[in-house]
């Protein structure tokens, strides 16, 4: 009996060999695969003015570069620390932050859906005048970083 014990222990280092082979095949690929649509999502941001509408032509790539750096700040400062600091410390509490970041996400789609809808407006839209168009252009990378922070 202690026989087929070690036989099966043998076994399962065999199938954890092969698999931690094919998980550092499959980090490399993920990688790869990972740059190159950060790229194609760079690039399509940068001729797509959805993603910054309401803001100037020249301004496009600027204001992406504010949303990159910022979003790079928010993942190196805030989010990795955290994360370490939570998983070692207090490992249930990221459970009820991630539930929170859904709840704010789905707010904000809800109010997104009554505005749509022909409910009241919640700030400043496109369709008001721009007063000053830094100020604006602050507001909404400030908003489109702070999504990627709950986002991530």
């Amino acid at each position: 009996m202690p026989s087929g014990l070690v036989a099966l222990l043998d076994d399962i280092s065999v199938i954890a060999k092969a698999a931690s082979a094919s998980i550092d095949d499959i980090g490399v690929a993920a990688g790869k695969a990972g740059s190159k649509t950060a790229g194609v999502v760079i690039d399509d941001a940068a001729v797509t003015p959805s993603y910054v509408t309401g803001l100037s032509p020249a301004r496009e790539l600027p204001i992406i570069w504010k949303i990159t750096k910022g979003s790079l700040k928010n993942k190196l400062l805030i989010l990795l620390p955290g994360a370490l600091l939570l998983s070692e410390f207090l490992p249930g509490a990221i459970i009820w932050l991630l539930m929170l970041g859904g709840a704010f996400l789905s707010y904000e789609g809800a109010e997104k859906v009554i505005e749509k809808l022909g409910g009241g407006k919640h700030g400043k839209t496109l369709e008001d005048e721009i007063r000053d168009p830094v100020a604006f252009e602050n507001k909404r990378v400030a908003g489109a970083i702070r999504t990627d922070l709950i986002l991530s």
